[in-house]
């Protein structure tokens, strides 16, 4: 392991990650002596329509996977309509190779409870929930005692700190379905539904949860307001790029010698957060990577350079998403990574849409038999078909997620998987993992 040198060292900025390792920072009153709810004090003096516009100007962009501007997404909730208005939490974190919000519930829960406040307020909502995975046991009960705290405290329900302003937070725990990481099946599950998306218009905004207009954000998104409100605009937009504004949790797994979460302004470099993480592991080489989890188009090590930021990810040919960086090197197969990640994409499809539950269903097949060493040049061709009409063809993104690693590990390895057709490589799976397959 090297030491990272100090002008990459710099390039860490501890803002949502500030308190995890303070001890019991989950208490309130811990989080109260580090700053707690002075944010929401200061919203409560200030217009909900400020609020907005205050986050509008901070440039603050979803912190899930889409990057769509937050203050724009608040603003589009009708006002004066007469319907109730909800605030939901996407806390249902399933994407492999993710992992930023739920240590973010679980060491400093708070910051999520007054970023739910402060938003809540913003858009007249007066009941706020968050869907939480249900997997994720330890960081649903750091919550809920911190929503119990809150409560005794005066920082929910009636008349907050006499503002007149009454919030209800529910907490909900999903039964861990990856589909429901999609708002609008997120939001089918809160009613008491299965989860599967739904058609779109009309959208959240108009009719979300129970027909009325929701926001729908992410743990991170949320969690930023309250620093937001704190440190105002011009602070915010102090750490990453002009058009990515404000720093992010960059979960970095795989062949790093300290894999780990790295928040650092928007539009650091691989290169850079791989220095932060300790370097490669030794007797290893960057292969290829995925920049937002196992959805997003794989780069390669000729993209080492590029700005982990919304629009440098993209001129890569890629997308932020998640931030969930998964390292791999010249000892890992791509053609074997992509059929794991296929088996997980053709496990949680939610089988609404033809293209993703057939199209996953013979994709999965197909890459047991090219694993097996039964597999052929026309297989190449079929899966590139195959994934060319499920990307872009399905009710929602898990369709696109699925597709988009066997599309860009045709592209950049084309012989990786040739060496399996061809002999060179020797078979992965076995003859039992054909069952079916043919």
């Amino acid at each position: 392991m090297t030491q990272p040198r100090q002008e990459v060292l710099q390039k860490l900025t501890p803002v949502l990650t500030k308190r995890w390792l303070s001890p019991d920072a989950w208490q309130i009153g811990v989080y109260e002596r580090l700053d707690g709810y002075l944010a929401l004090r200061k919203a409560l003096d200030v217009h909900p329509d400020d609020l907005i516009q205050l986050v509008k100007d901070s440039g603050l962009r979803g912190r899930g996977g889409a990057g769509f501007p937050t203050g724009l997404k608040w603003g589009f909730i009708p006002q004066g309509d007469g319907k109730p208005h909800y605030l939901v939490i996407n806390a249902d974190e399933g994407e492999p190779g993710t992992c930023k919000d739920l240590p973010l519930m679980t060491y400093d829960p708070h910051s999520l409870v007054e970023g739910a406040i402060i938003a809540s307020y913003a858009i007249r909502a007066e009941r706020a929930f968050i869907y939480i995975r249900g997997e994720a046991v330890h960081a649903a009960r750091r919550l809920r005692n911190a929503v119990q705290e809150a409560y005794a405290k005066g920082y929910l329900g009636k008349n907050i700190l006499g503002s007149g302003f009454n919030l209800d937070l529910v907490v909900h725990s999903g039964a861990g379905a990856y589909i429901c990481g999609e708002e609008t099946a997120l939001l089918d599950s809160l009613e008491g539904f299965r989860g599967q998306p739904r058609l779109r218009p009309p959208f959240p905004a108009i009719a979300g949860l129970y027909a009325s207009p929701t926001v729908v954000n992410n743990v991170g998104t949320i969690a930023s307001v309250p620093y937001i409100v704190l440190g105002g605009p011009d602070w915010w937009k102090s750490m990453g790029t002009e058009k990515s504004a404000g720093p992010m949790i960059y979960s970095l797994s795989g062949r790093v010698v300290n894999p780990g979460q790295y928040e650092c302004g928007l539009g650091i470099t691989l290169r850079e957060l791989i220095e932060l993480a300790g370097g490669m592991q030794p007797g290893h080489e960057l292969k290829f990577w995925t920049p937002g989890g196992s959805s997003t188009p794989l780069l390669t090590a000729e993209h080492i350079d590029t700005a982990m930021d919304f629009e440098g990810v993209a001129a890569a040919g890629s997308i932020l998403g998640t931030t969930a960086m998964q390292i791999f090197s010249d000892q890992d197969c791509p053609v074997y990574n992509t059929w794991r990640w296929l088996e997980f994409y053709h496990h949680e499809s939610c089988g609404k849409c033809t293209p993703c539950r057939e199209g996953n269903y013979w994709m999965v097949r197909t890459y047991r038999r090219i694993l097996a060493g039964h597999g052929t040049v026309a297989d190449l061709d079929t899966l590139q078909d195959t994934a060319d009409n499920v990307f872009g063809r399905s009710f929602c993104g898990l369709g696109d997620g699925a597709a988009t690693p066997v599309i860009s590990t045709l592209k950049w390895f084309r012989d990786d998987y040739l060496g399996y057709i061809e002999g060179r490589t020797a078979p992965r799976l076995s003859e039992k993992s054909l069952v079916g397959a043919h």
